[in-house]
């Protein structure tokens, strides 16, 4: 056999890792968790954090912006960096620089200092979760690979659920500072088992010896435009959207950098983001689907524990309580939805996921009320994640499907982006339109609540002898009885505006199914290749 011959057999065997895949896949996906748990672990700790380090509660709110924006940075030029270092020594050194940030921000002696802290724990966290994905489709088999990403979708699903409930733990037992400080043992626990078990690919080493230049134009583009855009979308109802100049500046400027970044990228030879996966029609679906899973994650994440917290008094803990059965119910359904991937075609799978989360989602708005019990809600949340149970794990196969393995990593980087930024925007979907919504409720509901009206002077009447009974002079009955009108008016509003935004959820799932229906179908078989015929 020639050298040519033997050269060519070579490059034609497939590859597979020295050890278990699955001791991989435990590895990478516990620095996943860890990455994805402190997007929401500081959550309820912010008052904490104000009060220990003298800042106002506004003021520590850009704990987590920051955190969020140096994380969204660095998502999408992942691929690229994990080309330039090479992947595992780029997941280690992420890995590192997470644990040794999250020490720093448990020693943080003043607000300043710990945002700074959080900006190097963002970046460091940035590379963790696409760079987990993409070790876990190539260390598994194509059969496999549908498992492989349920097992990353446990940790990216239920990270969030977990994180206020375990802050909330941690900040009432001991202090928020621990809330940082548990990263490090479980990060010095992954860096270990990753330096043992995970090893480059040929083809990944093969791109690395190529040599890479670096774009800093690209680079300084992409902080700008996605930085601007993160702090929009954190802070834009906060400050009133548009009608704040800080907002409208950041927005301008996000929206040119962006523009700028996408067309600089698309003619640059070695793109920090390979923004030419979009020209294939099934890359920018699936991305556009993993966008809108992002969007309906967090959103439905956010809009439960807010509505029984403000309108029917639970605490944060009994709230996230509410959220504990759907965690559970998602941890099963994750393995079985990969099992299923190889049995069925992913776009099958994705569509039946985006059907059932608008039927749960449109039951909500119908069934929710100011009488909810404990039990309806709990039950009214599991209705939701049977639909983002079946999202996750053949979305994420469908974004592979017909592109080369070498693009591997840049795949991982954007679809992370893209469900991490979409639920950025579906968190300031649901706050804005849940405010909107209720302003505009109350202004119909006050218009009915006049003298003329026999209902209010019943009610009125009612309140006014209720406040007399206790002790109150007549004048002040009469104020109490109004304050007491005006809050029930209010919280119906506010019952209202959630009715509502959880309908306009399900009208957004309901196009989502028929955009699942124009992906390419795969062959169950072999993972991300398309189905002959």
């Amino acid at each position: 056999m020639s050298a040519a011959s033997a050269t060519l057999n070579a490059e034609n065997v497939v590859w597979t890792p020295k050890v278990n895949p699955w001791a991989i896949g435990a590895a990478v996906s516990l620095a996943a968790f860890l990455e994805v748990l402190d997007t929401s672990i500081a959550n309820v700790a912010l008052p904490y954090i104000a009060g220990d380090l003298g800042a106002s509660y506004d003021d520590s709110t850009w704990v987590l912006t920051s955190y969020l924006a140096a994380n969204a940075i660095v998502l999408p030029m992942s691929g690229w960096l994990a080309g330039v270092i090479g992947r595992k020594r780029y997941f280690i050194i992420s890995l590192s620089l997470f644990a040794i940030s999250s020490l720093l921000c448990g020693f943080a002696p003043s607000l300043p200092m710990l945002l700074f802290f959080r900006v190097l724990q963002g970046v460091g966290g940035g590379g963790l979760q696409p760079m987990a994905q993409a070790i876990l489709n190539d260390a598994f088999p194509p059969e496999k690979r549908g498992q492989a990403f349920a097992l990353y979708g446990i940790t990216v699903v239920l990270a969030p659920t977990i994180g206020p409930m375990l802050g909330g733990w941690i900040t009432d037992n001991y202090s928020w500072r621990w809330i940082f400080f548990i990263n490090l043992p479980v990060s010095v626990l992954a860096v270990y088992l990753t330096t043992v078990l995970v090893e480059d690919p040929p083809f990944l080493r093969k791109i690395k010896n190529a040599g890479i230049r670096v774009d800093y134009i690209g680079i300084a583009f992409l902080a700008l435009g996605v930085g601007s855009l993160q702090v929009v979308l954190d802070k834009g109802q906060e400050d009133d959207w548009f009608g704040s100049h800080f907002i409208l500046t950041l927005a301008i400027t996000a929206a040119v950098a962006l523009i700028a970044l996408v067309i600089w990228e698309w003619f640059r030879k070695s793109p920090i983001i390979d923004v030419r996966l979009f020209k294939n029609l099934n890359f920018a679906a699936a991305n556009l689907l993993m966008f809108m899973m992002g969007v309906m994650l967090f959103s439905t994440l956010v809009i439960i524990p807010e509505f029984l917290q403000t309108l029917l008094g639970y605490n944060a803990q009994l709230a996230g309580s509410v959220l504990s059965a759907s965690g559970v119910v998602l941890l099963f359904m994750m393995p079985v939805v990969g099992r299923l991937t190889t049995k069925i075609a992913a776009k099958w799978l994705i569509a039946t996921g985006w059907l059932a989360l608008a039927v749960g989602l449109f039951y909500t708005s119908y069934s929710l009320d100011l009488d909810i019990s404990f039990r309806e809600a709990m039950w009214l949340r599991v209705y939701q994640v049977v639909g983002i149970g079946f999202l996750f794990v053949p979305t994420t196969m469908a974004g592979y499907i017909g592109v080369p393995e070498e693009k591997g990593n840049s795949v991982s980087g954007i679809v992370n982006f893209m469900r991490n930024i979409g639920g950025s925007i579906g968190t300031s979907i649901v706050t804005t339109v849940t405010a909107r919504r209720a302003q505009y409720h109350q202004q119909i509901l006050v218009g009915h609540v006049t003298p003329d009206a026999l209902a209010f002077r019943r009610s009125f009447h009612a309140l006014s002898q209720h406040a007399a009974h206790f002790g109150h002079s007549f004048p002040d009955a009469k104020r109490e009885a109004i304050a007491r009108l005006y809050f029930t008016v209010n919280r119906q509003a506010h019952a209202l505006a959630y009715i509502d935004t959880y309908w306009v959820l399900g009208v957004l799932a309901s196009a989502m199914f028929f955009v699942a229906l124009i992906l390419k179908k795969n062959d169950p078989r072999a993972g991300g290749h398309i189905a002959a015929g």
